[in-house]
């Protein structure tokens, strides 16, 4: 299965255009320069013109404490300081021109000792600074941004409901209204003000049930509310705000499919809540937490081919959304 799905992939790689001018099409995917090794169930986050990959596993050297940096400006990567522990189903997130990545877990298996860690990178001095811990350990949560505060929503069982709230200029943590809906390996992104959580799995592993539902949650009023339903159920999935929208990438948990996989591309309005369908990713992979989207371009670097972790990717591929939301 493994042979079957890079050979596939780079069938359907030799199609794709490479994004190297200003006038690429709205609308289509395309690819950038390849990731320096293969990576998943890694963080991803956009800082100053430049993508971090944060962590997470790779074919040959199981978990890493790699950061790779991708400049956007003349399409590279280089390696930065690592972190100093290797760990998988991490989060992260940027604000006030620093990183700061969170938890994960010190191993593959969903069972593996989750961390409570949290981890400022000042991009200036490429050194990494200890801040205050999360409250409760965890693993395959996502982040949002909303008013100089970070949300971190989810995680593994038994921190599928965990929701709070870390404020990088006071150091602290707060607790909130838990996630209606417990689950992990899901989408978080923050629109008007609002943190937006869709989708996502109920189980520690790759063959537990998976959901369409999205929660968002209002910080000025402290309530949760439910918005429309994804078009389809799927877990370990990508999600990243572009003009105003939410775009939704690729997952696992697709019992139609021999990789487990789903291609599927869809976006949400929050003006009209409802949702569309773009066009599917050429490549369809899970397990990349995080996004950045600059010069027009979303990024989506690595993620598995195949459910579980199976056929690692190096691939950076990129969409030019033509969609807005506003």
């Amino acid at each position: 299965m493994y042979r079957v799905v890079l050979l596939l992939s780079a069938a359907i790689i030799a199609t794709l255009p490479v994004y190297s001018q200003p006038q690429a099409q709205l609308g289509r995917w395309g690819m950038r320069t390849p990731l320096l090794e293969p990576f998943s169930e890694h963080a991803v986050a956009e800082l100053d013109g430049k993508i971090y990959v944060i962590a997470g596993n790779t074919n040959d050297r199981g978990t890493v404490a790699t950061i790779l940096v991708y400049d956007s400006a003349n399409d590279s990567w280089t390696h930065t300081t690592p972190l100093p522990v290797a760990v998988n189903h991490n989060m992260a997130a940027t604000m006030n021109g620093k990183l700061y990545v969170f938890g994960g877990q010190t191993a593959t298996q969903g069972d593996s000792p989750f961390v409570d860690t949290v981890y400022e990178f000042n991009p200036a001095t490429e050194q990494l600074t200890e801040r205050a811990p999360m409250s409760l350990a965890r693993s395959a949560g996502a982040t949002a941004v909303v008013n100089g505060k970070i949300y971190v929503a989810g995680g593994r069982p038994p921190r599928g409901h965990d929701f709070a709230v870390y404020d990088p200029v006071a150091n602290t943590w707060g607790r909130l209204p838990d996630l209606p809906t417990q689950r992990n390996h899901l989408a978080v992104a923050a629109i008007n003000g609002k943190v937006y959580v869709a989708g996502g799995r109920f189980g520690p592993g790759s063959t537990s049930d998976v959901t369409d539902i999205l929660e968002i949650f209002d910080p000025e009023t402290n309530q949760w509310s439910e918005g429309a339903r994804m078009p389809i159920p799927r877990g370990g999935i990508n999600g990243i705000v572009a003009n105003g929208c939410l775009h939704i990438f690729g997952g696992e948990g697709n019992r139609n499919d021999p990789s487990g996989m789903f291609s599927n591309h869809d976006v949400y309005n929050p003006v009209t809540n409802s949702w569309t369908q773009l066009p599917a990713m050429p490549i369809p992979v899970h397990g990349v937490t995080g996004g950045g989207f600059l010069n027009g371009l979303i990024y989506l670097p690595g993620g598995a081919t195949g459910r579980g972790g199976r056929g690692r990717s190096n691939l950076l591929q990129v969409y030019r959304p033509a969609t807005t939301c506003r």
